[in-house]
């Protein structure tokens, strides 16, 4: 996987349009935890959300969650390889922090 630059993403909104801007996530166990939608972008034929806990401290860095459509089903998925996830999220660092 090649390095993404900001000019390459595509914002989008369809975590955004499916579940609006608050979004809750269970984990295994079942406890629901309430995420806010901070971005969301396409890039090389992905589709990645920006999430930030409701309740986090100002210190806190968001998550970010592949988008993936199971037939008409929108769901958030981690992201678990680790070159992928340093791409995307140097990629949304660019697109927040721009030089």
């Amino acid at each position: 996987m090649t390095d993404f630059t900001a000019d390459q993403a595509v914002l989008t909104s369809r975590v955004r349009d499916a579940f609006g801007p608050i979004v809750e996530l269970e984990d295994e166990s079942g406890n629901a935890s309430y995420y806010q939608v901070v971005q969301e972008f396409d890039v090389a034929g992905a589709s990645y959300a920006v999430l930030m806990l409701e309740n986090a401290s100002k210190d806190e860095e968001p998550e970010i969650f592949k988008i993936v459509m199971t037939g008409d089903e929108l769901e958030l998925v981690t992201i678990d390889d680790d070159e992928e996830w340093e791409n995307v999220s140097e990629l949304y660092d660019e697109l927040t922090f721009p030089e």
